[in-house]
This record gives structure tokens, sequence and C-alpha cells, in this order.
């Protein structure tokens, strides 16, 4: 059995991943999205501990929601191009990394109530 991250937009009333992955450890935080070509739609990254982001050695561009202690967004980063160092957000505690242009797509904007919550799925089909 594994756990799929749901993040859902409940100021939009939006799903922004209905299959993510959490890293929330040393391992899991170092590689990130490292190690995929794209992300697909529904899927995104939800990093914690985290006030900052780099796309060193990635092959794809995404966009970025950082959210504070409370889950609500304090920045964006639309379409982050392989390469790059974000800024240090002091008032983030972690942040959702998704495809490009669902910044757009779900029109999140800073201010948005964001939960986090795990749905488990059985091997078994």
């Amino acid at each position: 059995m594994t756990s799929r991250l749901i993040a859902m937009n409940t100021t939009r009333a939006v799903r922004l991943t209905e299959c993510g992955r959490i890293a929330d450890n040393f391992y899991t935080r170092l590689v990130g999205l490292l190690r995929d070509k794209q992300l697909e739609y529904g899927d995104g990254l939800w990093i914690l501990p985290c006030n900052s982001i780099h796309s060193i050695g990635m092959q794809f561009v995404f966009d970025a929601v950082f959210l504070d202690k409370n889950l609500r967004v304090v920045h964006l980063v639309r379409e982050m191009k392989p390469w790059r160092i974000s800024r240090m957000v002091f008032s983030a505690h972690s942040v959702l990394e998704v495809p490009a242009g669902i910044i757009f797509q779900t029109g999140t904007e800073i201010g948005d109530q964001f939960e986090m919550g795990r749905d488990i799925v059985s091997g078994l089909r």
C-alpha cells in the first residue's frame, strides 16, 4: 500500500495534485524531482520544511506554491525554468511543486488556503 498526496486549494475549490508525493526527510528532500523527466497532470511534490527551492539539474519547467505553517499561499513561482534558484521566502514553511501552468489553470493566488491529505492506495486492482 502506498499513499498519494492530494493538495486542494480550498479557497478556489480546486485540486492541484491527486497523486502527489511528499518530501519530508533528508533523502527525499535531497532528490526532490531530479529523477523525473516531467511532471504529469495531477502529480506534484510537497517539500517540507522548505522556504527556498532550486531547479539545478532538472529537465523541465514547473510551478511552485510556497505555503506558510497554516497552509496559506505566501509566494508563487510560475514556470520555473531549469538551473534557477528561487528567492528565500522567510514566511514559507513548505513548497508544493506542480506541473507548469497549474497556478494559472487553478487561479491560485497569494492568500489562498490549502488542505493537504493522503489517499491510501492498495496495490490490488
